[in-house]
């Protein structure tokens, strides 16, 4: 039936928070698959978007002739400083120079594991754009696609709505993109919990969280009866090393080296968050793997696939937290910016315990970029 995937409301109408997190789960889908989506700011024309590594010439023909305009890439600060055509890593950006009329040439622009054989240059995305530009790489990454994204304005006489409806494609609005993860965390609730017993201590339950609208879950393992304040470790999930043991990184030694601890003092809580790579995915975290085999730091690769050096947020950590009636840590962590956060979602870090360990021969680098770069206190 035609429009019947508009469920949103056009923009400043009053919408629900689930509904607002069901149009940006719903987005994610679309775009994942290789459809575009509608994005709508609340001011300014609404853009039709598509993952630009998704593109292919029929995509491309298709937006021109939804909106009666060729589409640009927009790609994010980071990713075009490291192309060297823009001075400015924070934001986005337009590139121009026919990248538009070639996807192999947006391929080229967007993978940095592609070589880029012809010249380009960026100018600024256009004032009356840039709200629904920033919240399009945003759902990009939400999607944990490259973020880059192939955009086309609707302007009037033919309303965005109405090519949504007859074309069948998904709406969303920049509102909803902006908010989505502080929803999200908000929404945890403790889904289940069972004993589990480990290794290294067997005094251990597991606890699964996850939000109202079925989405990411995260786990919390719990060791002995964590008193006030807890011994706590916030460890992001790391498939590599937690799983295969990979040398590239020091995540299995901090994983099972925060369990062990917690057994020797009888009690803590780890929290084993979904936010693979430092944020940006498995696939992306690959990709990144791939650049560092270049001589490139994970900070320079990070951000030469379009992402922030480091994309996990911790505002989940502390709702889980809370929801196990935890306010109090000690925080085992080299990172002060895991205290900083947890402190602004209202957790008091009582102490910062250093958790350090060798360097093995094939992560030297990457510990020293973590050190000098990342700040961390090693």
């Amino acid at each position: 039936m035609s429009g019947a995937r508009q469920t949103s409301s056009p923009p400043g109408s009053e919408i629900s928070e689930p509904t607002r997190r069901r149009m940006v789960d719903r987005a994610v889908a679309e775009l994942r698959r290789g459809d575009a989506v509608m994005m709508r700011p609340d001011r300014g024309p609404a853009l039709l978007i598509h993952a630009a590594e998704l593109a292919d010439r029929t995509t491309m023909d298709r937006i021109a002739r939804l909106t009666g305009h060729r589409p640009m890439l927009i790609v994010t600060g980071q990713r075009a400083v490291s192309l060297g055509i823009w001075s400015d890593p924070t934001g986005v950006a337009v590139v121009a120079g026919g990248a538009d009329e070639d996807p192999e040439a947006i391929l080229d622009l967007v993978d940095p594991a592609r070589v880029l054989t012809t010249h380009h240059r960026a100018r600024p995305v256009p004032a009356e754009l840039l709200s629904g530009a920033l919240a399009a790489c945003r759902l990009l990454k939400l999607a944990r696609l490259l973020p880059a994204v192939l955009a086309s304005p609707v302007e009037r006489p033919v309303p965005a709505e109405r090519i949504a409806g007859q074309a069948d494609l998904f709406s969303v609005s920049a509102q909803a993109v902006d908010a989505y993860d502080a929803m999200v965390a908000e929404d945890l609730r403790i889904v289940s919990e069972a004993r589990v017993p480990l290794k290294d201590v067997e005094d251990a339950r597991l606890f699964a969280f996850r939000p109202a609208d079925g989405g990411r879950e995260h786990l919390a393992i719990v060791v002995g009866e964590p008193s006030d304040p807890a011994l706590v470790r916030l460890h992001s999930e790391c498939f590599t090393g937690d799983l295969l043991g990979s040398l590239r990184c020091d995540c299995g030694d901090q994983l099972r080296g925060a369990i062990a601890e917690m057994a020797r003092a009888g009690a803590g809580v780890l929290l084993y968050l979904s936010q693979e790579g430092r944020g940006i995915g498995l696939a992306n975290k690959l990709r990144a793997y791939a650049l560092q085999d270049q001589e490139f730091d994970t900070v320079d690769a990070n951000e030469m696939l379009g992402y922030d050096a480091d994309e996990r947020v911790y505002r989940p950590a502390a709702r889980m937290l809370g929801l196990l009636g935890i306010h109090r840590v000690r925080l085992m962590t080299n990172n002060p910016e895991k205290v900083r956060d947890l402190v602004r979602h209202g957790i008091e870090v009582t102490e910062r315990v250093p958790h350090v360990f060798s360097s093995n021969g094939h992560n030297e680098f990457y510990l020293r970029t973590k050190r000098e770069r990342s700040g961390h206190l090693l």
